[in-house]
């Protein structure tokens, strides 16, 4: 948009003006929906190949009067509602993304001053700064100096000098001076808004679990209508034919039979119990002050090998300490002390003359004649003693360039100062010239009989906590990554402390993503880096085969936390950080991490213990109806039956071990592990069931009760092994667990109303044998499967993957 006539700015826009740009839309108002409304999460969750058909057997089940068969239908429907509750609690924290405060923003109008709410800003307008404003859309300074804290949206910690032509980025700041400045981008089209918009993209946490259950999900799809049509095709056959079934009534004992493999085919509730045991690890979390916005997000950080660290709010605090004093070459006159009191004692909003303050406390004030303020734009202050006091003459504090540079007698001081400011120190000077500065030295020209005093350099404060946490990730193997946007200089000392290298400066990198990638692998510090950059970097790490997690606390961490597979925002977080990010500490203490990582290891390695035994069970019941399907014989189990055996071997069982104490490091491959023991143990469970199932017809007694009871024997023996070898080595509380899980199946068969309501009955001696004998050995098959899985687990040792330090 071309920029408006000198004196038509003076005036500002007029009424006309501004009803003519609002009428065209153009604004600051932004809208805030995200990209998935209430009804797509539902519909996602709700409308799912595996949803219509466990629905739709369970509905078919209720119209046959078969009622006590689907009991399966509570479980697809608590993983409905858990699922949808996740995503919800997703979208709620995206729609609270706010980067931008609601405030009025102070304008020129028909050439008078006056306030209007940010929203109705228009381009053009002309907006009056003053410190302590937020900027609320993007402008350009007119006239005057400001110094803007952009630290949200660029991590740069220290406030940035703007005179007249500079930009302004909404999100901005206004630390001191004034100014006028035009705006010259609003609503959509700002930097805050367009980093809004993209960090309100949807996305879910990428869970390693949730992805390998998703790839067995899918497998089971594609048997699923296959498998239905040979256990229908078997179940009709063995009641004589289509028409002999639909004749004698036969036809309804075989689609229960038909609803019993598809339903038992789909492991429900391993789902269900991944998101249980990840609910509890939130909870868990929360005692530590530790809020999880995601549930998976307490897996992520369990298998993460490189860790990203912002430089301001979480391994320092954000605030300036002072570090030393140093000669800037001779001694220095009396009353330099006095002369920083008077600095330190000043009730600017500064970090730096707090720390002088807190350097340099005040007891007895030493009263001034005159003093100037400090100003961006002459980047130095002063103050003036009378003559004969302690420290008379006028003292002057501000940037080595602009206090001494432009003395001949003060090249010596100004070569110390910058070799001081090179080692990252943030760098004062302090001059004094006898009696009163000149009229001139209020547009920032100094005299040149100015005399270097001292020198004062300043560090930012280390978290107390950060070496301590940071030694931790090393010992576990996780690879360090410092990326500030702060300068070079300054995030090299920082790293240096906490035994780091130093820092690359980023807008070295290279654009190349490959370079891009090779430069990050190189290196462990970088400064000056920007927002997109920052989310490139994440990315590159991501494409080299890391697990990245980021903390933040910025608007210019938004991006990258979105981007990295666990974002971690501190308690000092900007709104919108706190929104994109998986996990906040609360408190604010960076040694929470430990404890999230051990109870992500907990969970992950609990879900990957009942993953084994979920996965056995799809597997032998899919080999169960596949190859009794194939022989034409009917599918052997009712749906209550497994519902009962599956409640008993692995649902209640499986939900107490996935909250047990956690294991060791993550190491990738959950679901190459699960299905190495699950599949073999799945087999010979299969095997063992369809060897009962040929005795009791070679004796005459398929299709009774006490067949099936057989086969519910070798089922619930066999499945109650698999289970005890997964849970080891066992406890106590696994001992208790795995005893009521036996008192369970006894009680199964020994109490009237469970045998009547199940349809069980001891069977025949021989038959019984048969059963017991064909558990025992699918049970010895599964112990040294176990045996030889442990044998070829190669055992993770964090010493070989130390991060560099």
């Amino acid at each position: 948009m071309p920029h408006r006539h000198h004196q038509a700015e003076e005036a500002g826009l007029t009424s006309a003006e501004v009803a003519e740009r609002t009428a065209r839309g153009e604004t600051n108002s932004v809208p805030d929906a995200t990209s998935r409304s209430v009804w797509e999460i539902v519909r996602a969750n709700v409308l799912t190949l595996f949803n219509g058909i466990v629905g739709g057997s369970f509905v078919l089940l209720f119209i046959l009067g078969q009622w006590r068969d689907a009991l399966f239908g509570f479980s697809a429907l608590g993983n409905a509602l858990i699922g949808i509750i996740q995503e919800y609690r997703a979208k709620k924290s995206l729609d609270r993304l706010a980067i931008l405060h609601a405030v009025d923003a102070r304008v020129v109008r028909d050439g008078a001053p006056g306030r209007v709410p940010a929203a109705e800003l228009v381009p053009d307008d002309v907006v009056l700064l003053n410190p302590g404003d937020q900027v609320t859309a993007d402008l350009r300074i007119l006239d005057g100096a400001v110094d803007a804290d952009e630290s949200l949206l660029t991590g740069e910690s220290e406030p940035v000098p703007k005179a007249a032509g500079a930009e302004l980025l909404s999100g901005s700041l206004i630390m001191a001076g004034t100014g006028r400045a035009v705006v010259v981008r609003v609503g959509a089209g700002t930097f805050a808004a367009r980093l809004a918009a993209e960090a309100k993209r949807f996305s879910l946490v990428t869970s390693e679990i949730r992805a390998g259950l998703d790839k067995v999900l899918r497998v089971i799809t594609w048997l699923l209508l296959p498998t239905a049509a040979l256990v229908t095709f078997a179940q009709v056959q063995d009641a004589g034919g289509w028409d002999q079934a639909y004749s004698s009534g036969r036809w309804i004992p075989a689609v229960v039979g038909v609803v019993a493999s598809l339903i038992s085919m789909i492991p429900l509730g391993l789902v269900l119990l991944t998101s249980v045991a990840f609910a509890v690890g939130g909870l868990r979390l929360s005692r530590h002050m530790v809020l999880v916005q995601e549930l998976a997000a307490v897996e992520v950080l369990a298998r993460v090998d490189v860790l990203c660290l912002d430089k301001t709010g979480t391994l320092s605090t954000g605030t300036i300490t002072f570090d030393a004093v140093h000669s800037a070459g001779g001694p220095p006159p009396a009353g330099w002390r006095a002369a920083l009191e008077n600095f330190g004692s000043r009730p600017e909003a500064s970090t730096t003359a707090a720390a002088i303050g807190a350097a340099f406390p005040c007891t007895a004030p030493l009263p001034a004649v005159s003093a100037i303020p400090f100003d961006s734009a002459r980047k130095w202050s002063s103050v003036t003693f009378a003559q004969g006091s302690a420290a008379s003459g006028t003292w002057v504090l501000g940037a080595p360039d602009a206090v001494l540079g432009g003395a001949p007698r003060c090249a010596g001081a100004h070569e110390r100062a910058a070799a001081l400011a090179g080692t990252g120190l943030r760098t004062l000077a302090l001059a004094h010239v006898p009696g009163s500065l000149a009229p001139a030295a209020g547009e920032g020209t100094l005299p040149a009989t100015l005399e270097p005093v001292v020198l004062l350099t300043f560090r930012e404060e280390l978290r107390r906590d950060a070496g301590p946490t940071l030694d931790y990730f090393r010992e576990q193997g996780v690879t360090l990554k410092i990326i500030s946007g702060d300068d070079p200089r300054t995030v090299g000392v920082l790293a240096r402390s906490l035994g780091l290298p130093g820092a690359f400066d980023a807008r070295n990198l290279p654009s190349d993503p490959a370079r891009l990638e090779q430069a990050m692998e190189e290196n462990d510090v970088f400064g000056s880096v920007t927002p997109a950059r920052k989310r490139d970097m994440v990315q590159a790490l991501q494409r080299r085969g890391h697990t990245v997690a980021m903390t933040g606390d910025g608007v210019n961490d938004v991006l990258a936390l979105k981007e990295a597979d666990l974002g971690i925002a501190m308690d000092t977080a900007s709104p919108a950080t706190k929104a994109v990010a998986r996990m906040v500490l609360l408190d604010g203490r960076f040694d929470r991490l430990p404890a999230v990582v051990a109870e992500g290891r907990r969970a992950i390695s609990n879900i990957e213990r009942v993953s084994m035994v979920f996965l056995s069970k799809t597997v032998y019941i899919t080999a169960i109806s596949l190859g009794f399907a194939l022989v034409l014989w009917p599918f052997p189990f009712l749906p209550r039956q497994l519902s009962i055996v599956d409640g008993l071997t692995i649902g209640l069982p499986g939900f107490f071990l996935a909250l047990q104490p956690g294991g060791p490091r993550y190491t990738p491959g959950f679901l190459g592990r699960s299905l190495s023991f699950s599949l073999p143990a799945g087999q010979c469970t299969a095997l063992c069931v369809f060897g009962v199932g040929g005795y009791a017809r070679a004796t005459g007694l398929a299709g009774t009760d006490a067949a099936q009871s057989a086969t519910v024997i070798t089922l619930a023996l066999t499945a109650s092994w698999i289970l005890a070898t997964v849970s080891r080595p066992l406890t106590r509380p696994k001992a208790l667990i795995l005893a009521g899980m036996y008192a369970g199946l006894v009680l199964m068969f020994t109490v009237p109303p469970a045998t009547s309501f199940l349809r069980l009955e001891w069977p025949p001696p021989d038959l019984l044998a048969v059963a017991v004998a064909a558990s025992l050995a699918a049970s010895a098959a599964v112990t040294a499967l176990a045996r030889l899985q442990r044998l070829h687990r190669p055992e993770h040792d964090p010493r070989k993957n130390r991060g560099r330090r």
